[in-house]
């Protein structure tokens, strides 16, 4: 194992300073000191060094703990039909983006058309009560109609009332609005029997479970016609055990991880029960999914902060380096990188306090450090020539 990992060494020094593989080693030593190493922008990119900032931090204990990535609860919408009907148009295909409010199918239904039909009478009937309701109040106040006749009038106008609001609470039980129901007076009568079907959130179809001819709507058929889910926010769904349960808050952040992949998230529930399986709990948290980058379904590894420390400069445990029995890092400069000794105080599982030797602000490597080790190694050792 030791001959390969020096065997990968060599060849990633190879890459990054081919000009040493040549007769001018001697002259790529030249403007080198004790800690210096020199390196042009394209050498630096080849080696992969994986450069960051130095800034503030916070040190503390973290659980790692498993989890999967499901639709958001608020984020998910099915399209359905509330009566029997044939399926006449679908508008959207699988995957299809939708809006909010977008028509994405029309079904025809002889109960829409019953609906439709019972509403346009009680509307003829209560226009014309209500004319001869108005009639008879003014016959009345100019004492030409008797209170007996008046009455009458008044009690057939409130039973035209009564019969179109129902037939308008139907109208809304099978989903139509008010705009809809304004207008269908100029509704061709061939069309009654039509109904569109809204998508009630903006997203992206994720199934659709009918058919053109689909008979829908009833029990023993299908009454969803397509699923819309909206993934610019996601859910990290994950398992807690009991023994962490203290230090997990709702509003704690997180992150999550898969492969290479990672996002900050934010705990937005904590269940108060645990699993009869596994004594675990379930907790939620909300992932921004702005970058499409999460997939429901996937498995994730959450990273859970406990016992937080705040400290002014940290830095990767990945960038340290021992220089001659000291603790160094690889500061980048203008002209490649420096060997900086430095002082280091708390750490946690990936970050160390740096207590002195280095400024917030300054660039240091993170990854291949020991290639850069390597080649002080040797500048130190040629000017000892």
């Amino acid at each position: 194992m030791i001959r390969i990992c020096l065997l990968a060494a060599g060849l990633l020094l190879g890459a990054v300073f081919p000009v040493l593989a040549h007769d001018e080693k001697s002259a790529a030593h030249e403007g080198h000191d004790d800690a210096t190493i020199k390196l042009t922008d394209r050498q630096v990119d080849a080696g992969k060094f994986a450069v960051t900032e130095v800034q503030g931090g916070v040190l503390g204990k973290r659980i790692t703990v498993p989890g999967s990535i499901v639709p958001s609860g608020d984020h998910i919408a099915r399209v359905a039909v509330r009566l029997l009907g044939t399926v006449a148009e679908l508008r959207k295909r699988l995957g299809d983006p939708v809006q909010a409010g977008e028509v994405v199918a029309v079904i025809e239904s002889r109960e829409v058309a019953d609906a439709k039909s019972e509403y346009l009478g009680a509307r003829l009937v209560f226009d014309l009560q209500q004319t001869l309701f108005n009639r008879s109040t003014k016959l009345f106040e100019g004492k030409v109609l008797s209170e007996n006749d008046f009455l009458r009038a008044r009690t057939t106008f409130e039973d035209a009332r009564v019969k179109i609001e129902t037939a308008r609470q139907k109208l809304f039980a099978l989903s139509l609005t008010s705009e809809q129901i304004e207008a269908l007076p100029q509704q061709p009568v061939e069309t009654l029997r039509r109904q569109e079907l809204r998508a009630p959130i903006a997203g992206r179809v994720a199934e659709r479970r009918v058919e053109l001819g689909s008979l829908v709507g009833r029990e023993g058929q299908e009454s969803e016609l397509f699923v819309i889910v909206d993934l610019s926010v996601v859910w990290a769904d994950l398992s807690i055990p009991t023994s962490e349960l203290a230090n997990i808050r709702e509003g704690q952040q997180i992150v999550v991880m898969e492969g290479g992949e990672s996002s900050a998230a934010t705990i937005m529930f904590v269940s108060p029960l645990l699993d009869k399986e596994t004594r675990a709990a379930r907790v939620v948290a909300s992932v921004d999914n702005a970058a499409r980058k999460w997939r429901p379904g996937s498995f994730v590894m959450a990273e859970i902060p406990t016992d937080e420390m705040p400290a002014a400069v940290v830095v990767p445990k990945t960038a340290l380096q021992s220089i001659k029995g000291d603790n160094a890092v690889f500061v980048r400069t203008a002209n490649g990188f420096e060997a900086r000794h430095i002082s280091i105080g708390r750490q946690d599982a990936r970050l160390m306090e740096v207590t002195a030797g280095l400024a917030a602000g300054e660039r240091v490597a993170t990854a291949n450090t020991f290639v850069l080790k390597a080649e002080l190694g040797k500048v130190e050792a040629s000017h000892d020539d």
